[in-house]
């Protein structure tokens, strides 16, 4: 199920991930961000950490969900919407599911490995346990243009 993505608070989060976004690109990091968000409060705020941690698990999703369920001490994330400047991979969206967050936000598609709408359906898919509702293209602009800028200039600088 896909929902309106004009709504404001959504735009006000992924403001939020997207800050977390440009944290990561300044640690040379991959600019994506993450905020999970229960009852309008702000629970886990990450970004991509993999070449920090050495750790190909960690992603901003990964590590939003980590510490969403730390902070409420369950691992169920009942009432959460998962906010993410890029639609999540299949890894995180298999983590997504896991977690039995109900709501996913994100702002840019990613053609070449999404698991939410572009290449497979996994967080809408009745034959897993838990379905999430789908929102999708909040501030795409900005945030496929962090993508895009950042791999140019790691393409500039002869990096993988």
């Amino acid at each position: 199920m896909s929902l309106d993505s004009n709504e404001p608070r959504h735009e006000a989060y992924m403001l939020r991930a997207l800050q977390e976004a440009e944290r990561a690109g300044e640690e040379g990091e991959v600019p994506v961000g993450a905020v999970i968000v229960k009852e309008g409060r702000v629970i886990a705020s990450a970004h991509n950490q993999r070449e920090q941690l050495h750790d190909p698990t960690a992603h901003a999703e990964i590590i939003a969900i980590t510490q969403a369920a730390a902070a409420i001490g369950d691992w169920r994330l009942e009432n959460c919407t998962l906010y993410v400047t890029l639609e999540p991979c299949p890894m995180c969206a298999g983590a997504i599911v896991q977690a039995r967050i109900p709501q996913v936000v994100f702002g840019a598609s990613d053609p070449k490995a999404g698991a939410v709408l572009s290449i497979y359906e996994l967080l809408t898919d009745v034959r897993l346990n838990h379905q999430c509702q789908v929102v999708h293209g909040v501030l795409g602009a900005p945030c496929g243009e962090m993508l895009t800028q950042f791999f140019r200039e790691q393409r500039k600088l002869g990096k993988k």
